[in-house]
């Protein structure tokens, strides 16, 4: 009797496996959480939080919740709602809101409510603004070694990534290398 309920459930498993093998879905809040314990410190650190994560069901709770409707959305949508990431940063004059997606960031002025967007188009490899309702395309990767990216009249140019190539591209558009550097 034992014998045919193991033949019955190795049967249904299988048949299960071939119908959804191409939906398992990319268990993105399971493996957030998985990488956030990897660092947390060191091995045994990270052991005794992984062991305790399982003791009190988080790794349990995240797996079901990406199996039955985070991965469905992500099926369904195109899109994992867990693969998003927000971080306020601390800017000179104000606070931004940036939100982090699969097509780009989008930056929001927390004082003055304005929303400024960067988006990734990966048909043609660019990097877009957008920004009250325009949007401009800032450049295009070409290559490994070489993107085409807007100049001040609105022309792309070739730019080779390199320092020197920065540098020519710095030097055509106007902007001292200094002033230019991030801080």
């Amino acid at each position: 009797m034992k014998k045919k309920h193991l033949i019955l459930a190795t049967v249904v498993a299988l048949s299960a496996s071939m119908m959804m093998q191409s939906c398992i879905g990319s268990f993105a809040l399971f493996n957030k959480v998985k990488n956030w314990n990897d660092h947390v410190g060191d091995k045994f650190v990270n052991e005794i939080v992984f062991v305790a994560m399982w003791i009190l069901p988080v790794y349990e709770l995240c797996f079901v919740a990406d199996l039955f409707i985070l991965n469905s959305i992500e099926f369904w949508s195109g899109n994992n709602p867990a693969l998003a990431e927000t971080k306020v940063i601390d800017g000179k004059d104000a606070q931004y809101l940036v939100a982090r997606n699969e097509t780009g960031y989008t930056i929001t002025n927390m004082t003055t409510k304005q929303v400024t967007r960067f988006n990734f188009n990966a048909q043609d490899n660019s990097w877009s603004l957008e920004n009250n309702g325009q949007e401009v395309k800032l450049f295009t990767f070409v290559d490994d070694t070489h993107i085409d990216v807007i100049t001040r009249d609105g022309s792309y140019t070739r730019v080779e990534l390199s320092e020197p190539g920065v540098l020519a591209y710095q030097e055509l558009v106007g902007i001292n290398g200094m002033a230019f550097a991030l801080k």
